[in-house]
Protein backbone atom coordinates (compact mmCIF):
# COMPACT_ATOMS: atom_id res chain seq x y z
CA UNK A 1 0.00 0.00 0.00
CA UNK A 2 1.52 3.58 -0.78
CA UNK A 3 2.28 5.90 1.95
CA UNK A 4 0.60 8.74 0.41
CA UNK A 5 -2.16 9.51 2.43
CA UNK A 6 -5.33 12.02 0.68
CA UNK A 7 -7.19 14.61 1.84
CA UNK A 8 -10.00 16.52 0.89
CA UNK A 9 -13.18 18.48 2.71
CA UNK A 10 -16.32 18.17 3.46
CA UNK A 11 -18.11 19.69 0.15
CA UNK A 12 -17.22 16.44 -1.59
CA UNK A 13 -20.10 14.25 -2.37
CA UNK A 14 -18.77 10.56 -3.13
CA UNK A 15 -21.31 8.17 -5.28
CA UNK A 16 -19.98 5.20 -3.49
CA UNK A 17 -19.23 6.39 0.63
CA UNK A 18 -17.19 3.27 1.05
CA UNK A 19 -14.26 4.59 -0.89
CA UNK A 20 -13.22 6.92 2.56
CA UNK A 21 -12.46 3.98 4.16
CA UNK A 22 -11.33 1.84 2.16
CA UNK A 23 -8.53 4.15 0.74
CA UNK A 24 -8.11 6.12 4.28
CA UNK A 25 -9.19 9.32 2.59
CA UNK A 26 -8.84 12.28 5.67
CA UNK A 27 -12.32 14.59 5.35
CA UNK A 28 -11.96 18.05 7.13
CA UNK A 29 -15.21 18.87 8.15
CA UNK A 30 -17.23 22.06 6.12
CA UNK A 31 -19.44 24.25 7.84
CA UNK A 32 -23.02 25.37 6.92
CA UNK A 33 -24.90 27.89 8.45
CA UNK A 34 -28.62 28.74 8.12
CA UNK A 35 -29.10 31.50 10.22
CA UNK A 36 -27.91 31.38 13.54
CA UNK A 37 -27.64 27.60 12.99
CA UNK A 38 -24.13 25.94 11.93
CA UNK A 39 -23.62 22.23 10.70
CA UNK A 40 -20.88 20.30 9.82
CA UNK A 41 -21.57 19.21 6.23
CA UNK A 42 -22.14 15.62 5.99
CA UNK A 43 -21.22 15.22 9.93
CA UNK A 44 -24.49 17.05 11.75
CA UNK A 45 -26.11 17.24 8.41
CA UNK A 46 -26.37 14.79 5.67
CA UNK A 47 -27.61 15.93 2.50
CA UNK A 48 -31.48 15.44 2.94
CA UNK A 49 -31.36 16.77 6.29
CA UNK A 50 -29.61 19.75 4.68
CA UNK A 51 -31.91 19.73 1.81
CA UNK A 52 -34.90 19.81 4.49
CA UNK A 53 -33.56 22.57 6.23
CA UNK A 54 -33.39 24.77 3.33
CA UNK A 55 -36.59 24.21 1.97
CA UNK A 56 -38.20 25.24 5.66
CA UNK A 57 -35.84 28.02 6.24
CA UNK A 58 -35.82 31.92 5.03
CA UNK A 59 -32.18 31.98 5.22
CA UNK A 60 -29.21 31.22 2.41
CA UNK A 61 -27.34 29.13 3.75
CA UNK A 62 -23.59 30.33 3.58
CA UNK A 63 -20.42 27.80 3.79
CA UNK A 64 -17.75 28.17 6.40
CA UNK A 65 -14.38 26.52 4.96
CA UNK A 66 -12.18 24.97 7.33
CA UNK A 67 -9.77 26.69 9.44
CA UNK A 68 -6.05 27.43 8.57
CA UNK A 69 -5.52 25.58 12.14
CA UNK A 70 -7.75 22.85 11.67
CA UNK A 71 -5.87 22.08 8.14
CA UNK A 72 -2.87 22.35 9.77
CA UNK A 73 -4.04 20.12 12.85
CA UNK A 74 -4.85 17.08 10.21
CA UNK A 75 -1.39 17.67 8.51
CA UNK A 76 0.21 17.66 11.74
CA UNK A 77 -1.36 14.26 12.93
CA UNK A 78 -0.84 12.39 9.39
CA UNK A 79 2.84 13.70 9.25
CA UNK A 80 3.22 11.22 12.25
CA UNK A 81 2.40 8.36 9.69
CA UNK A 82 3.81 9.94 6.61
CA UNK A 83 5.56 12.14 4.87
CA UNK A 84 3.69 13.36 1.84
CA UNK A 85 0.03 14.08 1.59
CA UNK A 86 -2.61 15.04 -1.56
CA UNK A 87 -5.13 17.17 -0.25
CA UNK A 88 -7.52 17.83 -3.24
CA UNK A 89 -10.41 20.63 -2.60
CA UNK A 90 -13.16 22.69 -4.24
CA UNK A 91 -12.50 24.92 -6.80
CA UNK A 92 -10.43 28.01 -5.60
CA UNK A 93 -12.46 30.05 -7.36
CA UNK A 94 -15.90 29.43 -5.65
CA UNK A 95 -14.68 29.12 -2.10
CA UNK A 96 -11.71 30.22 0.55
CA UNK A 97 -11.33 26.31 1.06
CA UNK A 98 -7.92 25.86 -1.05
CA UNK A 99 -6.42 28.53 0.03
CA UNK A 100 -6.97 27.85 3.97
CA UNK A 101 -5.50 24.18 2.97
CA UNK A 102 -2.35 26.19 0.88
CA UNK A 103 -1.92 27.85 3.96
CA UNK A 104 -1.45 25.24 6.40
CA UNK A 105 0.65 23.14 3.84
CA UNK A 106 3.06 25.68 4.01
CA UNK A 107 3.27 25.51 8.03
CA UNK A 108 4.59 22.18 7.41
CA UNK A 109 7.10 23.27 4.54
CA UNK A 110 10.28 20.57 5.61
CA UNK A 111 8.25 18.47 7.55
CA UNK A 112 6.03 17.30 5.02
CA UNK A 113 5.86 17.18 1.57
CA UNK A 114 1.93 18.53 0.89
CA UNK A 115 0.43 19.01 -2.81
CA UNK A 116 -2.42 21.14 -2.55
CA UNK A 117 -4.50 20.74 -5.61
CA UNK A 118 -7.12 22.96 -6.83
CA UNK A 119 -9.99 20.75 -8.20
CA UNK A 120 -11.41 23.05 -10.57
CA UNK A 121 -15.30 21.65 -9.88
CA UNK A 122 -17.53 20.97 -6.57
CA UNK A 123 -19.36 18.16 -4.89
CA UNK A 124 -19.69 15.11 -7.05
CA UNK A 125 -17.28 16.42 -9.46
CA UNK A 126 -14.84 16.60 -6.90
CA UNK A 127 -15.93 13.45 -5.12
CA UNK A 128 -15.20 11.48 -7.96
CA UNK A 129 -11.19 13.17 -8.57
CA UNK A 130 -10.64 12.23 -5.15
CA UNK A 131 -11.88 8.56 -5.57
CA UNK A 132 -9.76 8.50 -8.97
CA UNK A 133 -7.07 9.99 -6.67
CA UNK A 134 -6.98 7.29 -4.21
CA UNK A 135 -6.81 5.09 -7.07
CA UNK A 136 -4.05 6.31 -8.39
CA UNK A 137 -1.97 7.03 -5.35
CA UNK A 138 -2.32 3.23 -4.33
CA UNK A 139 0.12 2.82 -7.31
CA UNK A 140 2.52 5.04 -6.19
CA UNK A 141 5.37 5.39 -3.64
CA UNK A 142 6.48 9.39 -4.86
CA UNK A 143 4.37 12.33 -4.55
CA UNK A 144 5.45 14.21 -8.02
CA UNK A 145 4.53 11.70 -10.58
CA UNK A 146 0.88 10.45 -8.63
CA UNK A 147 0.50 14.10 -8.37
CA UNK A 148 1.10 14.20 -12.47
CA UNK A 149 -1.25 11.72 -12.84
CA UNK A 150 -3.70 13.27 -11.01
CA UNK A 151 -3.53 16.99 -12.58
CA UNK A 152 -4.52 15.09 -15.87
CA UNK A 153 -7.81 14.14 -14.43
CA UNK A 154 -8.40 18.09 -14.24
CA UNK A 155 -9.37 18.76 -17.56
CA UNK A 156 -11.52 15.44 -18.10
CA UNK A 157 -14.56 16.10 -15.78
CA UNK A 158 -17.20 18.15 -16.71
CA UNK A 159 -20.32 19.65 -14.28
CA UNK A 160 -23.28 20.96 -15.94
CA UNK A 161 -26.61 21.88 -14.06
CA UNK A 162 -29.88 24.48 -14.31
CA UNK A 163 -31.09 26.02 -11.93
CA UNK A 164 -34.92 27.19 -10.77
CA UNK A 165 -34.10 30.81 -9.79
CA UNK A 166 -31.62 33.80 -10.74
CA UNK A 167 -30.97 34.77 -7.22
CA UNK A 168 -28.02 32.07 -6.76
CA UNK A 169 -25.87 33.88 -9.96
CA UNK A 170 -27.10 37.26 -8.56
CA UNK A 171 -25.77 36.47 -5.19
CA UNK A 172 -21.88 35.49 -6.71
CA UNK A 173 -22.46 38.90 -8.76
CA UNK A 174 -22.59 36.95 -12.29
CA UNK A 175 -26.09 38.77 -13.22
CA UNK A 176 -26.94 42.14 -12.36
CA UNK A 177 -30.33 43.05 -10.33
CA UNK A 178 -32.15 43.90 -13.47
CA UNK A 179 -31.22 41.00 -15.07
CA UNK A 180 -32.30 38.91 -11.88
CA UNK A 181 -35.82 40.83 -11.78
CA UNK A 182 -36.30 40.15 -15.34
CA UNK A 183 -35.44 36.75 -15.37
CA UNK A 184 -37.56 35.93 -12.37
CA UNK A 185 -40.16 37.45 -14.25
CA UNK A 186 -39.95 35.19 -17.64
CA UNK A 187 -39.03 32.15 -15.30
CA UNK A 188 -35.75 31.33 -16.95
CA UNK A 189 -33.81 28.83 -15.72
CA UNK A 190 -30.13 29.21 -15.95
CA UNK A 191 -27.66 26.56 -17.68
CA UNK A 192 -24.41 26.58 -15.68
CA UNK A 193 -20.92 24.60 -15.99
CA UNK A 194 -17.71 24.73 -13.99
CA UNK A 195 -15.24 26.37 -16.78
CA UNK A 196 -12.00 27.03 -15.52
CA UNK A 197 -13.16 26.22 -12.03
CA UNK A 198 -15.81 29.33 -11.92
CA UNK A 199 -19.70 29.39 -12.62
CA UNK A 200 -20.42 30.50 -16.38
CA UNK A 201 -23.76 30.76 -17.99
CA UNK A 202 -23.73 28.50 -20.81
CA UNK A 203 -27.66 29.27 -21.79
CA UNK A 204 -31.17 29.77 -20.76
CA UNK A 205 -34.67 27.73 -20.78
CA UNK A 206 -37.89 28.15 -20.01
CA UNK A 207 -39.25 24.98 -18.80
CA UNK A 208 -37.78 22.10 -17.02
CA UNK A 209 -38.23 20.21 -20.21
CA UNK A 210 -36.35 22.08 -21.94
CA UNK A 211 -33.33 22.58 -19.52
CA UNK A 212 -32.99 18.31 -19.60
CA UNK A 213 -33.12 18.35 -23.10
CA UNK A 214 -30.15 21.10 -22.86
CA UNK A 215 -28.39 18.49 -20.76
CA UNK A 216 -28.97 15.66 -22.93
CA UNK A 217 -27.64 17.64 -25.99
CA UNK A 218 -25.03 18.66 -24.36
CA UNK A 219 -23.92 14.75 -23.07
CA UNK A 220 -24.56 14.09 -26.62
CA UNK A 221 -21.34 15.70 -27.51
CA UNK A 222 -19.21 13.36 -26.13
CA UNK A 223 -18.47 10.13 -27.72
CA UNK A 224 -15.90 8.43 -24.35
CA UNK A 225 -17.97 9.02 -21.59
CA UNK A 226 -15.98 6.51 -18.52
CA UNK A 227 -18.61 7.75 -15.83
CA UNK A 228 -21.51 9.80 -15.21
CA UNK A 229 -23.46 10.94 -12.46
CA UNK A 230 -26.67 12.42 -12.16
CA UNK A 231 -27.79 14.59 -9.05
CA UNK A 232 -31.60 15.84 -8.40
CA UNK A 233 -31.64 18.31 -5.55
CA UNK A 234 -35.48 19.22 -4.52
CA UNK A 235 -34.11 22.54 -2.72
CA UNK A 236 -34.22 25.31 -5.74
Amino acid sequence: MSTIRIVTDGSALFLDPTVIQRYQITVVPVYVQIGTDVFRLGVDLDPDALFYRLQNSNHQPILLPPTVEEFYQVYDALNQSTTAIVSMHMSSQLGQIYKSALTASRMLLGRCDIAVVDSQTVSAGLGFLVHRAAEIISQFDQLEPAIKAIRRLLPRVYSVFYLRTMQTLAQRGLIGQAQTILGEMLGVMPFVTIEDGELTIMEKALSDAQAIDKLIEFIGEFTNIEDMLILHSPYD
